[in-house]
């Protein structure tokens, strides 16, 4: 499979050098030049196929042949090595539970796979490379956690100062060995724009291999279309339209949803759950793609104003905002609708839900307002104890942490704070 920049100004190239530069020369996102959709009878069986076969199916043909085929199986179930349960709420909504992995966030799975396609491809290779990633919250600690020790591999995560939760900070800061966590006086757009900008300089470049682990880098972006084959699995015995409320950040999760229905998978809707960042809720209504700069919320991950992902998107539907509308609806909610959302969970079906899949919910019980007889699933993006202050205020119930929470309770913090992008460049220059 090759790839191609979004930008079009720059030469098609193999997923391993998609991977290895994270994003193309002309500043593009890549994007595969093919998408062949899978058999019926995929689907027709996938009740018969595990977690690891069905993704196994799903994610060859975007990785061959650089990967063969029996280490991309070791790969794929590596990163599979916990459970991603569908969870009933009533007869129409569901929630897709993603934070069973070790950092408790849906970004494991893509982390995970990233580091083993990299240690693979870098395993024969003298040149470390440094990986180098913005986070809004849940992106660092995951691949943190994936690149942990990975040979040849340094990591370097920006994160906005005071705009991550405790617990999301303190796993991504003290985990040490090829870990660095720099503290950017900014947010989230700020870490992002100063990533996009060291990968196009050459006085970087020229001395280091950088590479992304954010949801532009293909690796990084593509396993997220599993969790929507997994939900399907598990629901369409009972459940003909089946509609998929994603909170949405940079939109890679969306996205990803997006590809897999593009592979065949009978997906009836997407809906992109907002918080305050509502850039494209408002391209909806008003067909004007208008980035501003983000809003800080208690979804914090969603904190996005400029989100990178958005293009892909545009790219599956040629840009056709009419054929885009016909799949995809857009909400946008206030922190007090969050919470709201939150209570209203806790007390009605005794769940709790982080502040992200609160902004999910919402956006469930809205589209059902249009069309009730689909089942909308709602995806729990983080576990609620990654949000403990606004959590336990709101449901008013002390909650119990789980031991991948536990196991960086009260170690030490190691960041460096940075301003500007100078900053960013003379500590990799230093490195």
């Amino acid at each position: 499979m090759n790839y191609y920049s979004l930008n079009h100004k720059a030469p098609n190239t193999t997923f391993k050098n998609a991977v290895i530069k994270g994003i193309a020369p002309d500043k593009g996102l890549y994007f595969p030049e093919t998408i062949t959709a899978l058999p019926k009878s995929f689907f027709d069986s996938i009740d018969n196929l595990s977690h690891s076969e069905i993704a196994f199916e799903a994610i060859k043909q975007f990785v061959s042949p650089e990967i063969p085929e029996e280490i991309l199986k070791t790969i794929v179930e590596e990163t599979l090595s916990f459970d991603f349960p569908v969870v009933k709420l009533n007869k129409n909504i569901s929630t897709l539970e993603l934070f069973h992995g070790p950092t408790m966030a849906f970004k494991d799975v893509g982390a995970r796979f990233m580091a083993r396609c990299l240690g693979y491809f870098n395993q024969n290779n003298d040149r470390e490379v440094t990986v180098l990633v913005a986070t809004s919250g849940d992106t660092g600690g995951a691949v943190a956690n994936g690149f942990l020790g990975v040979k040849g591999v340094n990591v370097v995560i920006l994160y906005p100062s005071g705009k991550v939760s405790d617990i999301q900070e303190m796993q991504l800061t003290t985990l040490g060995q090829n870990i660095k966590a720099l503290e950017v006086h900014g947010t989230f757009d700020d870490c992002q724009d100063m990533v996009k900008t060291a990968f196009l300089d050459e006085a970087l470049t020229s001395q280091m291999q950088l590479t992304s682990a954010n949801s532009i880098n293909v690796a990084r972006w593509l396993p997220q279309l599993f969790y929507f084959m997994f939900a399907y699995k598990q629901l369409h015995k009972q459940h003909k339209d089946i509609v998929f409320s994603v909170p949405s950040g940079n939109f890679g999760n969306i996205c990803a949803g997006m590809m897999a229905q593009q592979l065949g998978l009978p997906i009836k809707h997407f809906v992109a759950s907002n918080n305050a960042n509502n850039v494209v809720t408002r391209y909806l209504i008003s067909q004007l793609y208008e980035p501003k700069p983000s809003i800080q919320t208690i979804s914090n991950a969603m904190d996005v104003g400029a989100p990178s992902n958005f293009i892909r998107i545009q790219e599956i539907y040629k840009n056709n905002f009419d054929a885009l509308k016909s799949n995809l609806t857009s909400y946008s909610y206030s922190d007090k609708e969050t919470k709201e959302a939150m209570l209203e969970m806790y007390k009605n079906y005794n769940y709790v839900a982080d502040p992200h899949g609160a902004v999910g919910y919402l956006g469930c019980k809205d589209y059902l307002k249009e069309k009730p007889n689909a089942h909308c699933v709602f995806l729990e993006t983080a576990h609620p104890t990654k949000f403990l202050d606004v959590v336990e205020e709101v449901v008013q119930v002390k909650q119990a942490l789980p031991s991948q929470i536990q196991s960086v309770m009260g170690k030490e913090k190691e960041s460096t704070i940075i301003s500007t992008y100078d900053d960013l460049k003379a500590f990799l220059l230093k490195k």
